[in-house]
């Protein structure tokens, strides 16, 4: 064991392979208790909040404010206030009413705007603009007035008398400390459309995934070692009965079988360890063949013939005399199973038909949220691409250890 230990950690792609497994694996049990709670707590209203960080605006109106005067502060406050499609809106109107404005480039917000400012008459509609066109000129100028004004006041209703009363004013050179704000929230992530922080879900996805690729893949590995086994060492009538028993299994295409029985379960009975035992009852097949071939290059060797000679069992000579021979294999075919796992629960729950929605989520189910939501057309980058980005990433690293250990106990792939 020491010395396969050993060769393993000389495979440069099994540490890779490795490394990276365990620092999902780590991930996952150390940001629960950073962020412990439920992933599935709706802490937005339904909306695909951007990553970063968020401060209660109702707390920070009690919060010191301190003058600091930033170079770039007001240019950077104008470019964000006038978007893009109000500066082409802006340009748009000049140009009809005889403005040149060739030479203004669209970063330019301050030119934009003074010319703006000097040629909009809210009070004389030019001719050839529609008036819903023209409506949208005077909202777009109602908004504009507001900047550049000095201070903002804040006031507060009395619900008694319904009079407002002015709390404070704050001019744009006043900030606050977002460590004195007593409510903060920061999400790497953002949030989904439902409004849950995407980076919890996804820790917790992916754990719920990894598990379910290991259920799937111990119970295809056992089904196809058990079958591949008695196979390989029985021969003759048994040897045909399994074999057709797999032929038909291989015909019928395991993901289409996947789909049927997981569509015949039903949503509410498709729990996470259902589906991964469904999983591995429709992928056993290449694993029973595989391993069937290695058991017939071994059942004829001397020391299983001198075990036959000496009396011991069908169990005996399979799990002392053969079993050991195949286990490297048998390791890898798990891992390999296991990546198959998770991908086959992400197939699935892309078409619905994975774990109910309402209990844990997987890496599948937030694909799923995700397409059905728009987010793919609509930018909102963080609910969907570190989801595909995890599940490439666990992909590869298993692929890899495999490749290492392929490497390690094959001799004809040793440099």
């Amino acid at each position: 064991m020491k010395n396969t230990l050993r060769q393993l950690m000389h495979s440069s792609k099994f540490v890779v392979g490795a490394g990276i497994f365990v620092l999902i694996l780590l991930t996952m049990l150390i940001y629960p208790l950073i962020n412990p709670g439920n992933p599935l707590e709706m802490i937005g209203v339904g909306t695909f909040a951007k990553p970063g960080t968020y401060f209660s605006l109702y707390d920070a109106l009690d919060t010191k404010t301190e003058t600091l005067k930033l170079s770039d502060a007001e240019e950077k406050r104008l470019t964000s206030i006038v978007s893009m499609e109000d500066r082409v809106s802006m340009i748009e109107f000049m140009e009809k009413i005889g403005v040149d404005v060739s030479n203004v480039q669209m970063d330019d917000v301050d030119t934009i705007l003074e010319l703006w400012n000097n040629n909009f008459d809210e009070n004389s509609k030019p001719k050839g603009v529609t008036n819903a066109k023209w409506r949208n000129y005077k909202t777009l100028n109602n908004r504009l007035e507001k900047i550049g004004k000095e201070e903002r006041a804040i006031y507060d209703v009395d619900p008694a008398t319904n009079e407002e009363k002015k709390l404070k004013l704050v001019g744009g050179t006043d900030y606050v400390n977002i460590n004195a704000v007593t409510n903060t929230k920061t999400l790497p992530l953002g949030t989904d459309n439902f409004g849950r922080d995407v980076l919890k879900e996804l820790v917790s996805a992916c754990g719920t995934s990894i598990l379910i690729g290991l259920v799937a893949g111990a119970v295809a590995t056992f089904i196809g070692l058990l079958f591949g086994l008695l196979a390989g060492y029985l021969g003759g009538i048994a040897d045909d009965i399994i074999m057709f028993v797999t032929n038909v299994f291989t015909v019928i295409p395991s993901f289409v079988l996947l789909i049927l029985i997981s569509y015949s379960i039903g949503q509410e009975q498709r729990g996470a360890t259902v589906v991964a035992i469904v999983i591995g009852l429709t992928s056993w097949t290449w694993t029973a063949r595989s391993v069937r071939s290695q058991v017939i290059s071994l059942r004829n060797r001397d020391h299983v013939n001198l075990s036959k000679l000496s009396g011991h069992s069908l169990a005996k000579i399979v799990l002392t005399d053969i079993l050991p021979y195949i286990a490297s294999y048998v390791v890898m075919a798990f891992i390999l199973q296991v990546s198959s796992g998770i991908l086959s629960e992400a197939q699935l729950s892309l078409l619905g038909l994975g774990p109910k929605t309402t209990t844990t989520p997987t890496l599948g189910l937030m694909m799923n949220w995700a397409m059905l939501y728009a987010a793919h057309t609509n930018g909102y980058w963080w609910a969907y691409f570190p989801v595909i980005l995890t599940i490439t990433l666990i992909s590869f690293s298993l692929n890899l250890m495999n490749t290492g250990m392929d490497q390690v106990f094959n001799p004809t792939l040793r440099d």
